[in-house]
């Protein structure tokens, strides 16, 4: 039987990160991915020889190297990456598009937002600019009780359409719940998407994620691919404390700490040796909140005729924004349309890739799924990518007829190939602040989770909790 200083389930971004900062110091580490391919949620696949991202719109938190405080600094200093392994392009500008309502532009510059937000809410400017001073002042990272991000925000600027504004791109891009956030995570992505904003690296996800990986193998850090987990291991004579993991394969291995990446139902299934963790529990806990997305390679020439310099445009054409599970399989009334290699010097290519991010009812896809021999499921992505291109091409213009391949996926894709619970990318909406599970007994000593569970969101945030768990509850202990 194998044995290892630390076990850890899952070889997305935060399980690498975690590994990087653990074998860093010649510790005996090994990441356990189910898939054939390391990213998790942040992945990439070939179609017809065209590499297609999943995931990866852009980066946020983009901070200059002499900002050494700055969270993307402070994570690579802790993984050993320097800025140049990685290359930043920085977006050229966003934008919050509401129909018939003022536009928002914003980017790396956040004196961009509080101009535009003079300009179109002049009402509104001194609340926001004294909002934004008060969270500048909270330690977003401290565990505390659920506050409504939205509440506290209308409560600042007395002002609903420019709170659902400022939320949308936010919800959107890290929220597990529906219509709302916890107000400490409203100022984590506040901070860096608003004050900090977007970047690129050079190349692709698959780039990045190979980078990430040649650093942990460097380190000593071993990697097993296709190699299931089927039970996290507690002691029979403390149930508080892990011992090991069993394999789908059968074979166990001994661990002195395991951290899980995988989300918290889904490792709560992977503890059903113990009692406590009953079904109905697990399944209150799974995420409700999913997405499809379409993703449309165009002609490079096609670029300067729907976008000139934008980055990401976060719409909503209903009188209400809504951030919910929609009652049909996809809700065209919002989404993200995201223009990915759109950013400052990034390499001219021969196309060029528009991706389009909508909510959708997972329940709805599962059904459509379950019969293989039926043509629903199909059926029901090409009806709704067609009336997901006819919303958008009122916003950016046609872009149809020049596009030369295009694919999607559902949150029954997301579900098979990452693993998440209905294909909720932000998790649970019960997130464990401190990265401890508990049992009827207590906290368990050694088991520990990070990633989207934990609450932090975003590539960087997904990275900065692998390794913040490390250093906090791992390292010195083995």
């Amino acid at each position: 039987m194998s044995s290892y200083s630390l076990i850890i389930i899952g070889g997305g971004l935060s399980g690498l990160a975690a590994g990087i900062r653990f074998a860093r110091f010649g510790e005996n580490v090994l990441i356990l991915e189910k898939h054939s391919r390391i990213g998790g949620l942040n992945s990439y696949y070939y179609r017809k020889g065209f590499l297609l991202e999943t995931g990866l719109h852009a980066i946020t938190n983009f901070a200059p190297p002499d900002v050494k405080s700055a969270p993307i600094n402070r994570l690579f200093r802790q993984l050993k990456i320097s800025r140049q392994q990685v290359g930043f392009h920085e977006q050229f500008s966003s934008r919050i598009y509401f129909q018939d309502r003022p536009t928002l532009h914003f980017s790396n510059d956040f004196n961009l937002l509080k101009d535009e937000i003079s300009r179109h809410f002049p009402e509104s400017i001194d609340r926001f600019i004294s909002f934004v001073s008060e969270i500048d002042r909270i330690n977003a990272f401290v565990p505390g009780p659920h506050v409504s991000a939205r509440k506290k925000i209308l409560a600042a600027l007395n002002n609903k359409l420019l709170t659902d504004m400022l939320l949308c791109p936010l919800l959107f891009y890290g929220s597990s719940e529906e219509n709302d956030m916890d107000f400490n995570q409203f100022i984590i992505m506040f901070r860096s998407i608003y004050q900090e904003g977007f970047f690129r690296p050079d190349g692709t996800m698959k780039d990045f994620l190979q980078l990430l990986k040649q650093k942990y193998i460097n380190f000593g850090g071993k990697i097993r691919l296709k190699t299931g987990v089927n039970n996290i291991i507690s002691s029979s004579e403390n149930k508080s404390f892990i011992q090991g993991v069993r394999l789908h394969s059968g074979e166990e291995i001994t661990a002195d700490f395991v951290l899980t990446t995988i989300g918290y139902p889904e490792t709560l299934k992977l503890l059903n040796n113990n009692t406590s963790f009953k079904k109905n529990k697990i399944d209150s806990l799974k995420g409700k909140l999913t997405f499809t997305e379409s993703i449309h390679i165009l002609p490079a020439e096609t670029k300067n005729k729907i976008t000139s310099d934008q980055t990401i445009i976060f719409y909503n054409i209903s009188d209400h924004f809504r951030y919910e599970k929609p009652a049909e399989a996809v809700d065209i009334n919002s989404g993200v349309i995201c223009f990915p290699e759109n950013f400052k010097d990034l390499p001219e290519k021969d196309i060029f890739q528009l991706r389009v991010t909508h909510q959708a009812n997972y329940d709805i896809w599962k059904q459509a799924s379950i019969n293989r021999e039926s043509d629903e499921y199909v059926n029901m992505k090409d009806s709704w990518n067609q009336k997901s291109v006819k919303t958008v091409s009122k916003i950016i213009g046609n872009y149809q007829e020049n596009v030369v391949y295009e694919d999607s996926f559902t949150p029954v894709t997301i579900e098979k190939y990452t693993g998440r619970a209905q294909g909720a990318i932000y998790g649970s909406a019960c997130k464990l602040k401190d990265g401890k599970i508990r049992n009827e007994y207590g906290a368990y000593e050694n088991l520990y989770i990070a990633g989207t569970d934990q609450g932090y969101l975003g590539i960087i945030g997904s990275m900065l909790s692998g390794v913040s768990i490390v250093n906090q509850h791992i390292l010195g202990k083995v």
